[in-house]
């Protein structure tokens, strides 16, 4: 499928690996599946930033006046609730400045279509770059909702991030959004009969803020 879709972008990373093992694992507690979430979550945005603009500008060292650079886009990140928050923290983290919308969708486990509850998003021009991030990108149905009402914003770039996808989540969105890069830790089997990503590690929301 990756030879397929040119904007899906799975990172090979030593770190990734190991802290995806420890998020894989049932047996992992609260504070280590948090601390090696935080670290995936950094590590994907790092990535998925890497080709934005950056701008010149003069800075004193205590040695003497250099050029140096820094990110010139307006960054938007929307986690998608509950679990998006998850990546949140991670990315803050990484990139204080950044502005965040919020997008509350809530599943229904009988048909696996999300429903939204909640929308607040930040002004978007056409020089924001929006990063969407889930954890899961299960079906994609979730995505393709908050990528749909995003775009009619028309923002400069838009980016989908997450730790675990699913090959049929990956077309959903590649279909309808062909130009929206995906990020992802891992690219898992398929999913199960009740649209949970298999060998996936669970409900990530549960994991992360220790609820059932």
């Amino acid at each position: 499928m990756s030879a397929k879709l040119k904007n899906l972008h799975v990172m090979k990373h030593s770190c990734i690996a190991d802290a995806l093992w420890y998020l894989r694992d049932e047996e992992t507690p609260l504070d280590v599946f948090r601390r090696n979430s935080d670290t995936i979550s950094k590590l994907l945005i790092a990535e998925a930033m890497r080709d934005l603009s950056l701008r010149a500008e003069t800075v004193k060292t205590p040695l003497t006046k250099t050029k140096a650079e820094r990110l010139s886009e307006d960054v938007v990140v929307v986690p998608v609730l509950r679990a998006g928050l998850a990546m949140l923290f991670g990315v803050l983290e990484l990139v204080p400045n950044t502005r965040v919308g919020f997008v509350g969708l809530e599943r229904d486990e009988k048909t696996a279509i999300a429903k939204e509850y909640y929308w607040k998003i930040p002004t978007v021009t056409k020089n924001t770059v929006v990063m969407v991030v889930d954890p899961m990108l299960a079906t994609g149905g979730s995505a393709i909702h908050v990528l749909k009402r995003i775009a009619a914003e028309k923002p400069k770039k838009l980016q989908l991030v997450s730790v675990i996808a699913a090959p049929e989540g990956i077309k959903a969105v590649n279909d309808l959004f062909p130009d929206v890069k995906i990020f992802t830790a891992a690219v898992d089997e398929k999913l199960n009969t009740q649209k949970y990503i298999v060998p996936g590690l669970g409900d990530y929301g549960d994991r992360y803020f220790g609820t059932t």
